[in-house]
């Protein structure tokens, strides 16, 4: 399976610590073996995916499209806070 990794992930994860990329990293990996384990999303996000997992104590949203058994992209992960505004407003550029 191809993983494609957004800017906006890219950028956000670097800002990790150790601690929260290990539960980061087994959010994608539980992703790779079962991509249809987030929520499928309709409207102005259809298409996308939101998978839910804890970060820390604290509760985290990571946003994905899977498309044709191939290709995995992650799109951003943040906090529930704005999480659906700043997707829209990602996909639309």
């Amino acid at each position: 399976m191809k993983i494609l990794i957004a800017a906006t992930f890219k950028r956000t994860a670097k800002k990790l610590h150790r601690n929260q990329i290990t539960a980061l990293e087994k959010a994608i990996q539980e992703i790779q073996e079962n991509p249809e384990l987030g929520e499928l999303k309709v409207g102005d996000l259809a298409g996308i995916r939101v998978y839910k997992f804890r970060m820390l104590d604290q509760l985290i949203l990571l946003a994905y499209s899977y498309i044709d058994d191939e290709t995995l992209t992650l799109i951003d992960f943040t906090s529930h806070e704005n999480f659906y505004s700043n997707i829209k407003k990602q996909l639309k550029h």
